[in-house]
C-alpha cells in the first residue's frame, strides 16, 4: 500500500509540475477577423458541410468591447488576443495611457519559442500588428513596419511590401529607410512569390507577396499564396528544428467582406480561413502536444439568417460568383444598363430600376458605395439581413482542439484566451489584468 500511494503521489507530482511548466509545446491560434457565429453557420450551410473548425470537442463564446467602447475596432481587439490587456480602439499593444504591454509573441520569443504570423492582408495591419507592435495610432504602419524588423519573429507572411521600402525603389516610405535590406541583415530571408514560398527551406523568412494587402481569395493572383498554403509553410518552418512555436494566423478579409455585407465573399474567405484551420488540425494530429485556438477578434456586419418568413434562399447564394466589390470596381458608373447585365451574368438575379438608382446615388457617396450597396442588395435577394456596415459588439465564437482545450469554454473576455494559452504552454503572462467595465455601466 505504501509503494502504491508512493507512486500516486510521484505520478501527481509530475503531473502538478508538467501543468506548471505548460504542457502545451506548440500553439497555433487562428483569428477569423470579424467572424461571427453566424458567419460560420452561413458558410457551412452553403458548403453542406461541417466545417473544419465546427469540430471542435470544447467550444465557447468570447466578449470582445474595448476600453473606451462597446464596440471594439481590430486594433483593440487584437491587443486583447495578443497580450491579455484592453486597450482603446485604434491602440496597438500599449494601454490606454500609452504604456507598451508586452505580447504573448514577445514573451514567448524571450523563452526561446518559435514564433510566426501568418496573414492575408498588410503585415502592418492592426490584428498582426498587435502580435509585435506598440503605437496609440493603428494607421502608423511606417512605424510598425519597423518595429516588425526589430521584433523576434522567425516567420512572417502577408502583403505590405510598399511599407518597408523607400519611395524611390517603389514604396511608401518617405525617410529613405529600406527595411527590406535591414531584415535582411537581422538574419531574415526575403520571398515575394508563390513559388519561392513552396521551394522556401530556410529557417527565418518575411514573405510579402503584394505591395498592399493580398487579394481577396477568388481574386487571387497566380503568384499571391492562399492561407493555408503559408500556414503549412510556417508550420514546416517553425517545427523542423523540434522546438516549441507559437503561430497566429488570419483571415484578415473575412471582415472587409462582412462590412461590404457581401454574403458570397464572406462565404469564400470564411472557407479559406477554415482551409488553414485543417492544415493546423492535420499538423496537431501528428503532433498531439499542439494546442489549436480558434476564434475573432470581433463581429462585422451584424449577419442575420433571414429577413422574414422563416427561410433564407442557400441555392441562390451557391449560384453568385463574384464579390460585389468587383462589380463595382468592373462596372462603368455612368451605365445603368451595364449594371443590370453585371449583375444577371455573375448572380442570375434582376435588379429594378430603383435599385441600380441606389446603387448610383451611393457609389457618389463614398469609395466603398457601390460595393456595399451591391452586397447589401445581394443580400437581400437571398434574404439575408445585417444591421450595419461596420463592427457590432456581438460575442464570438471560440474553438479549441488538443491539450488544455477544455480550458475555453462557457463565456469568456477576450483578455482570457492569450492568458489561458500562455499558462498553459510555460509562458504565462503574469502582469496583473486591469479590469475595465462596460461602457455605460456606471
Amino acid at each position: 500500500m505504501k509503494r502504491f500511494m508512493m507512486f500516486v503521489f510521484i505520478i501527481t507530482l509530475i503531473s502538478v509540475l508538467a501543468i506548471a511548466q505548460g504542457y502545451v509545446k506548440n500553439v497555433i491560434l487562428l483569428i477569423g477577423d470579424g467572424m461571427g457565429i453566424n458567419q460560420v453557420l452561413l458558410s457551412s450551410y452553403i458548403e453542406g458541410r461541417v466545417l473544419n473548425m465546427m469540430k471542435a470537442p470544447y467550444t465557447g463564446y468570447v466578449i470582445t468591447y474595448s476600453a473606451n467602447s462597446n464596440v471594439t475596432d481590430s486594433a483593440a481587439a487584437g491587443t486583447a488576443l495578443a497580450s491579455g490587456f484592453k486597450t482603446n480602439n485604434g491602440f496597438i499593444g500599449v494601454l490606454p495611457d500609452g504604456t507598451p504591454v508586452p505580447t504573448i509573441a514577445e514573451i514567448a520569443a524571450s523563452k526561446g519559442i518559435n514564433t510566426g504570423i501568418v496573414v492575408t492582408c498588410r503585415v502592418t495591419h492592426a490584428t498582426p500588428g498587435a502580435f509585435y507592435g506598440h503605437t496609440n495610432d493603428r494607421n502608423a504602419e511606417l512605424v510598425l513596419a519597423e518595429q516588425l524588423v526589430e521584433s523576434p519573429l522567425k516567420v512572417v507572411f502577408g502583403g505590405g511590401w510598399s511599407y518597408f521600402l523607400p519611395d524611390t525603389k517603389g514604396g511608401r516610405r518617405k525617410d529613405g529607410k529600406d527595411l527590406i535590406e535591414l531584415a535582411k541583415n537581422k538574419g531574415f530571408d526575403y520571398i515575394t512569390t508563390k513559388t519561392e514560398l513552396l521551394n522556401y527551406d530556410g529557417e527565418r523568412v518575411l514573405g510579402l507577396f503584394a505591395s498592399s494587402h493580398m487579394s481577396a481569395v477568388t481574386e487571387r493572383k497566380p503568384e499571391e499564396p492562399l492561407l493555408p498554403e503559408m500556414t503549412k509553410k510556417a508550420l514546416e518552418i517553425l517545427s523542423k528544428d523540434g522546438k516549441p512555436f507559437f503561430l497566429m494566423v488570419e483571415g484578415s478579409q473575412i471582415d472587409w467582406e462582412c462590412h461590404g455585407n457581401d454574403i458570397f465573399g464572406v462565404w469564400k474567405e470564411t472557407i479559406e480561413f477554415d482551409d488553414a484551420v485543417k492544415v493546423a488540425l492535420d499538423f496537431a494530429e501528428k503532433n498531439p502536444d499542439t494546442l489549436v485556438v480558434v476564434t475573432a477578434d470581433h463581429e462585422t456586419g451584424g449577419l442575420g439568417l433571414s429577413t422574414g418568413n422563416y427561410t433564407f434562399d442557400i441555392e441562390k447564394i451557391r449560384n453568385y460568383k463574384k464579390t460585389a466589390d468587383w462589380i463595382a470596381a468592373n462596372w462603368d458608373k455612368k451605365s445603368p444598363d451595364e449594371l443590370k447585365e453585371l449583375v444577371k451574368e455573375y448572380f442570375n438575379v434582376e435588379f429594378t430600376d430603383d435599385e441600380v438608382e441606389y446603387v448610383i446615388a451611393e457609389a457618389g457617396k463614398s469609395r466603398y458605395g457601390a460595393g456595399n450597396a451591391i452586397g447589401r442588395l445581394l443580400s437581400n435577394k437571398a434574404q439575408i439581413g445585417w444591421t450595419t456596415f461596420d463592427h457590432t459588439g456581438a460575442t464570438v465564437p471560440v474553438f479549441a482542439f488538443g491539450p488544455g482545450a477544455e480550458n475555453f469554454t462557457g463565456i469568456l473576455d477576450n483578455t482570457e484566451i492569450p492568458r489561458i494559452i500562455g499558462r498553459l504552454a510555460g509562458y504565462p503572462l503574469t502582469y496583473p489584468v486591469h479590469s475595465v467595465p462596460l461602457v455605460g455601466t456606471h
